[in-house]
């Protein structure tokens, strides 16, 4: 199904695009916390890469396309080689990283989900492991770094919810039998431009309705 929305070289193409961003942002975390290079290169392959393995060893897909194709591996090393000799310029175009790792998590959503699909899963686990693809390498990039994950903190810019909403698309599009490239892209996009926005107007997730609690609140 996924050769039917993407020709192979596109798709390749775009996944490396999606997977170096992934890694800047690992790499660039590694710096944050004081790691040496061997630290910036673990959380660069991790981000990239980790949701994609996590999707793959569940659907029996083996061994995950992390190791079968030398770019996937490769790419996120890049990715942290420049951030070790240049990651103040890095972080002064921050937002731009941002925009593409907006990019990534639409793309990877969409993939990851009909690639779940693909090996059998129904609709709803198909969602699930698109969710778990796009935003899988980000939470083990967050543990590994001793961070409460991202994806998990009411204090940051919707991230989950994009991606959720973007392989929400794709198995409505399964389930109706109109999924293709246009409406695969349609879903894309759709992530893409939610996260976007919420990264504009700091959109977030609500949190325990009318809490009570007495205990101090952390940051």
């Amino acid at each position: 199904m996924l050769h039917e929305l993407f020709t192979p070289s596109v798709q390749h193409a775009l996944e490396l695009v999606g997977i170096f961003v992934f890694a800047i942002s690992g790499a660039l975390l590694a710096v944050r916390k004081n790691f040496d290079v061997f630290g910036i290169a673990v959380l660069a392959e991790v981000t990239a890469l980790g949701g994609g393995m996590l999707r793959d060893l569940i659907i029996g897909a083996v061994p995950p396309a992390a190791f079968t194709d030398l770019g996937y591996f490769v790419t996120p090393l890049v990715a942290a080689v420049l951030v070790f000799f240049l990651h103040p310029h890095v972080e002064r175009i921050q937002v731009g990283v941002n925009v593409f790792d907006a990019a990534g998590l639409g793309l990877f959503c969409v993939t990851g989900t009909t690639k779940a699909y693909e090996y059998g899963l129904g609709l709803t686990a198909s969602a699930a492991l698109g969710l778990a693809t796009a935003v899988g390498g980000g939470v083990l990039r967050d543990v590994l770094a001793n961070e409460v994950p991202s994806l998990l903190r009411w204090d940051r810019d919707l991230y989950a919810v994009p991606a959720i909403v973007g392989a929400g698309m794709v198995v409505l599009c399964i389930r109706f039998d109109v999924l293709n490239s246009a409406t695969s892209g349609v879903a894309v996009v759709t992530a893409f431009v939610l996260r976007l926005l919420a990264m504009r107007f700091h959109w977030r997730a609500p949190r325990a309705w009318n809490r009570r609690s007495a205990a101090a609140e952390e940051g």
